[in-house]
């Protein structure tokens, strides 16, 4: 019986760790936000205060949570080539296309504050596609 191998190229690696600091970061963010203390919040810059002091309702903290937390799982399960980075990458692109439009919505922004909320988008879906294309060339199982 012979086996083989499906030696990954060093560009999935690549990504995948790229991927996993970015979704890493969106964690922080999600985390820095949920449990920003009152002093905490009172040392940022006044334009930075705005944005803790705003109420934002229960459902766009849950998007913004399964975003990044599903974001992350997703990017681990690529570097254990597992299949699960496809749905876990679906549904976090469901949770920040739902929590960005949201804000694009409710929230009035420049044309420079719109580039993170359009760059998260991209790359969730960047992610889904290749997560998707990953597992169809048999590099996840």
């Amino acid at each position: 019986m012979i086996t083989s191998i499906n030696k990954l190229p060093v560009w999935f690696w690549i990504l995948s760790v790229l991927a996993l600091i970015w979704n890493g970061l969106g964690v922080i963010a999600y985390l820095g936000k949920a449990f920003a203390t009152d002093e905490m919040i009172a040392a940022l810059p006044v334009e930075q205060q705005a944005e803790f002091i705003t109420e934002y309702p229960a459902w766009y903290t849950a998007a913004f949570a399964l975003a990044v937390f599903c974001g992350t799982l997703g990017c681990l399960s690529l570097l254990i080539r597992k299949k699960w980075a496809f749905p876990l990458f679906i549904i976090s692109a469901f949770g920040a296309i739902v929590q960005h439009t949201y804000l694009f919505m409710n929230v009035e922004m420049t044309p420079v504050q719109l580039v993170m909320p359009i760059m998260v988008i991209s790359v969730c879906i960047i992610l889904v596609w290749f997560a998707k294309n990953s597992a169809t060339k048999g590099w996840l199982k």
